[in-house]
């Protein structure tokens, strides 16, 4: 019970949302704009919930006129598997909310008109959230994957790329069956920004991961992959080849022969508390 009155203190209402509120009571449109609410702020505190019980740093909880954000303060460093279950903690509310509604329709607690709009208000949601754009859940899903198999920065810029794409593609969908609906261009609006916002701070993103990665999260890595090396190679295009969920070994080679092997905390030393910021590797090797 503690837990889910800090999870509800955590949760701020952006001021347009009152506005709405106040124009659906105008407009004899209050019990559809609650309904559609009430939805999105089970959908973010699912994903609240499941952050909380991995002890994520969880900074907000918005709830947005056209949506909500569940804002956490982790920067890549959790293993994949866990944040896929946060990511996936919010759709899966969605089905437990029909269900419950499909319930309560059988045992008729609830008109069928009401059902079909509440169902109707899921599905939209749960659907949306799903498109592979960031920063919703499938964009987030996007993310995941390709870490499996690519540096933080490469799966971060893919998936910006791709979220571009899907953009684009889901606009022109609505162009074409649906030009005149105000509210998903706001909505579109707001996902661009979304991505150019996220473009434009991929730098210091991913910073920030290294940082987490040296000061902060110490959890075990998933697994050992090593990374190889030049010894011309720059400490930061060698720090770009960091993955998620990874611990690394650096092997550095020269004229195909292997010259040493350098611990990732030491890449990550000298090029945070050393501030050797344009270092080559082989001044690494020879000073470790």
């Amino acid at each position: 019970m503690s837990r889910l009155i800090s999870l509800l203190r955590l949760v701020y209402i952006h001021p347009l949302l009152w506005l709405i509120i106040a124009l659906s009571i105008v407009t004899a449109h209050f019990r559809e704009v609650c309904m559609l609410f009430g939805i999105i702020f089970i959908h973010e505190m699912g994903h609240a919930a499941a952050a909380s019980f991995f002890s994520w740093r969880i900074k907000k909880i918005t709830l947005l006129p056209f949506g909500g954000v569940a804002e956490m303060d982790e920067h890549g460093n959790r293993p994949l598997k866990e944040e896929a279950i946060v990511v996936l903690a919010g759709p899966l509310q969605h089905i437990w909310m029909m269900s419950a509604a499909y319930g309560l329709l059988s045992l008729n607690i609830i008109p069928d008109d009401l059902y079909q709009l509440f169902i109707q208000y899921n599905l939209m949601i749960l659907v949306f959230n799903l498109f592979p754009v960031w920063p919703l859940d499938g964009g987030k899903l996007v993310f995941l994957m390709l870490s499996l198999k690519n540096s933080f920065a490469r799966a971060h810029q893919i998936t910006l790329y791709i979220s571009l794409l899907s953009l684009a593609v889901f606009s022109m969908a609505i162009l074409l069956t649906a030009p005149a609906h105000i509210n998903v261009w706001v909505v579109i609006g707001y996902l661009l920004f979304s991505i150019y916002y996220e473009w434009k701070q991929r730098r210091f993103i991913f910073m920030r991961f290294l940082l987490e990665r040296y000061y902060g999260n110490k959890s075990n890595p998933d697994e050992l992959v090593p990374i190889q090396a030049r010894e011309e190679d720059l400490l930061i295009h060698v720090l770009e080849k960091f993955q998620r969920g990874c611990k690394h070994p650096i092997l550095v080679e020269a004229a195909g022969e292997k010259k040493g092997t350098l611990d990732e905390n030491e890449l990550l030393h000298a090029y945070f508390t050393e501030k050797r910021l344009t270092d080559k590797i082989s001044d690494l090797l020879f000073l470790y």
